[in-house]
């Protein structure tokens, strides 16, 4: 470990030089990515030189002990050496999660597809419950959201509810919401007080950048057409709708909620950016070996990860085995608790892999 910290240490002060060049200032896209690589390094030197100075003391302090020193110094030193040992232990412990393998997706934005899963009406109410509660928990972090494509029911639920989620570490937060989740609740219509079990399924995509995703236009069918309500009812009168099929992979994407064919057509194409996108990556990640996949769970969009009970006011997430008794603020937005949760889950998946 100690070796790749002085490699990286090396690295960064290289970087240090490199970013004062003229040369490379004169060459944006060069000190672009050199900045980027410098900005990635950085917390890791700032707290290995936290940790060797740790180191430093402590030494310092273990070597004064072999003197001739009075009793009560000594006790002192005694106490600083146990206490700088704590901080020296706790410092390496961080610096293994910093030099984890990291998910390049982490700091992107996001798309989150939500769509109602088994249960008819009571899923789609439910996919509401699931849009406004991660609606709010981007506000509460001051996430901008946009909406890209929604098929509501007339009872004010969804059968597709598609947005974006714009801010740093979008993605890192909110990966692990992909997945089943399934409510237990009375509904409403329900007059004998039975307990119904629905389902919505999430799916979290990182935001692809134009560098990394190219489409063809030549693999891209385009149809367009008036937008309609639920109901039958008439949203517009002119042909703002736009469908895109990517005939190689055959996705289909669809936007009609705003009444400009452009502005539908550039949310349909940023859905269909995100969604090849997500096939590379799943691609990748299934010829890894079973023994590196580090995700907390499969991944698996059809693995049911969460439970929303309404009548004894839980959540429960199947993966880590957490249990809040607190869902009414859990669906108005506060999803810190079980955000952190998992990321920790999941950091110790990652170090115990590499241990091994």
């Amino acid at each position: 470990m100690f070796g790749k910290l002085d490699f990286i240490l090396e690295r960064y002060d290289e970087l240090n030089g490199q970013l004062s060049s003229t040369e490379v200032l004169a060459q944006q896209d060069v000190f672009r990515e050199l900045a980027k690589e410098h900005a990635k390094l950085e917390p890791i030197v700032v707290k290995y030189s936290e940790y060797k100075k740790t180191k430093e003391d402590l030494d310092s302090n273990k070597e004064l002990l072999n003197e001739k020193i009075d009793k009560d110094f000594k006790k002192m030193i005694e106490e600083d050496i146990e206490e700088l040992s704590g901080v020296a232990e706790k410092l390496e412990e961080e610096l293994k999660i910093l030099l984890l393998p990291k998910d390049e997706n982490d700091e992107k934005n996001v798309i989150i597809e939500i769509r109602a899963g088994t249960g008819g009406d009571e899923a789609a109410l439910f996919a509401g419950d699931l849009l406004r509660m991660y609606l709010r928990y981007a506000e509460r972090v001051n996430f901008k959201t946009e909406l890209l494509s929604t098929s509501e029911i007339g009872v004010g639920g969804y059968k597709e509810v598609i947005f974006a989620v714009q801010g740093k570490g979008a993605y890192s937060k909110l990966k692990f919401e992909s997945g089943v989740h399934r409510v237990q609740r009375i509904p409403l219509t329900e007059s004998s007080g039975r307990i119904h079990t629905s389902a919505s399924t999430v799916a979290v995509l990182p935001e692809a950048e134009d560098v990394e995703i190219e489409i063809n236009a030549n693999d891209l069918r385009i149809d367009v057409f008036r937008s309609g309500g639920h109901g039958g009812q008439s949203v517009n009168t002119t042909d703002s709708a736009v469908r895109i099929t990517h005939i190689p992979t055959g996705i289909v994407v669809t936007c009609q909620d705003e009444k400009s064919q452009l502005k539908n057509k550039e949310k349909a194409m940023k859905v269909l950016k995100a969604r090849l996108y997500d096939v590379e990556q799943q691609k990748a990640h299934e010829e890894m070996a079973q023994n590196r996949k580090n995700q907390v769970g499969s991944g698996d969009r059809s693995e049911r990860i969460r439970t929303y009970n309404f009548p004894q006011g839980r959540v429960t997430d199947h993966r880590i085995g957490l249990t809040l008794y607190k869902l009414e603020a859990f669906l108005n937005g506060e999803l810190e608790e079980m955000i952190d949760a998992l990321q920790l889950a999941n950091q110790a998946e990652l170090l115990k892999n590499s241990e091994e």
